[in-house]
């Protein structure tokens, strides 16, 4: 008999689990197979049917594991929603065919509250796995959590970062640890593409807390003081979404601030980020 039901976590964090709505992907859907390749589990879950999860204003999302169990992935609040015409489709989405308007395009705000069970905590969802989505008031066991284990940083040449994981990162830096040591020991220039549309924004890091301080700016404000972007936010709010960080150019701490500008505007005139990006300097 189980001791530890996720309704208790949840009860446990001041959510009221008959306001809860449960969804299990499972990797036997091609269409969220190819989604969960591309990092693209929270865009998936954002495209459902209209009226889907009525009377329920979070959706806990989990993702399958063996058998009957499932991982947890993340919480959200759903605060509204708009049809899902191809004008909404998030850019590189596997199934383009998908958004013709007739269904809904969630929009998801992610709660911090349960961040520490997030790909740890994993639950059986029990003999009704057929049944993707149900209420948080069924009982689902929780059969085990995992360790809270330290992530190791890829280096400064593979790191490609969505929003969201440069996010968690940032928030998260006792797990992130490594991340926070090298980013921290040196600074840099960097590039910000809009997956949506494609544009650029090269900024650099010039300070003394290094590139893991500037980034830490962007998770802060979301667009880090600058222009260009503050004004793509006004018009389109949750586009930081969108956002993907990765580091052009690794310079030491001992680099001027001027060598360190230099090298952002060489990088301004070899992308045209002036001319066609988000720089507007």
């Amino acid at each position: 008999m189980a001791i530890l039901y996720f309704s208790d976590i949840l009860k446990k964090v001041g959510l009221d689990p008959t306001k809860i709505y449960l969804l299990r992907h499972s990797f036997s859907r091609k269409d969220f197979r190819e989604c969960y390749e591309k990092d693209m589990v929270l865009e998936y879950t954002r495209q459902q049917d209209l009226g889907f999860g009525k009377g329920h204003d979070y959706w806990c999302v989990f993702i399958s594991e063996q058998g009957t169990l499932a991982r947890f992935f993340g919480c959200y609040r759903v605060t509204g929603y708009v049809p899902d015409s191809p004008s909404v489709m998030p850019t590189g989405f596997p199934n383009a065919a998908a958004f013709q308007g007739q269904r809904a395009y969630f929009t998801l705000e992610h709660l911090p509250l349960l961040e520490e069970y997030e790909n740890r905590l994993v639950i059986d969802w029990g003999n009704a796995a057929i049944r993707w989505h149900q209420k948080g008031t069924n009982e689902k066991p929780v059969s085990y959590i995992l360790p809270n284990e330290k992530q190791v940083f890829p280096g400064f040449e593979s790191l490609v970062l969505p929003f969201g994981k440069l996010k968690k990162a940032i928030e998260n830096p006792d797990m992130y640890e490594s991340w926070r040591t090298a980013l921290s020991s040196v600074n840099g220039v960097y590039l910000i593409v809009d997956r949506k549309s494609g544009r650029q924004y090269v900024g650099s890091a010039s300070g003394q807390g290094g590139l893991w301080e500037r980034w830490s700016e962007y998770v802060n404000t979301l667009h880090g003081g600058n222009q260009a972007l503050k004004s793509l936010l006004a018009d389109a709010p949750e586009r930081y979404w969108q956002f993907q960080f990765s580091i052009l150019q690794v310079l030491p701490k001992s680099a001027s601030v001027k060598e360190v500008l230099d090298a952002e505007k060489l990088y301004k005139d070899k992308l045209l980020t002036r001319e066609y990006g988000l720089n507007e300097n």
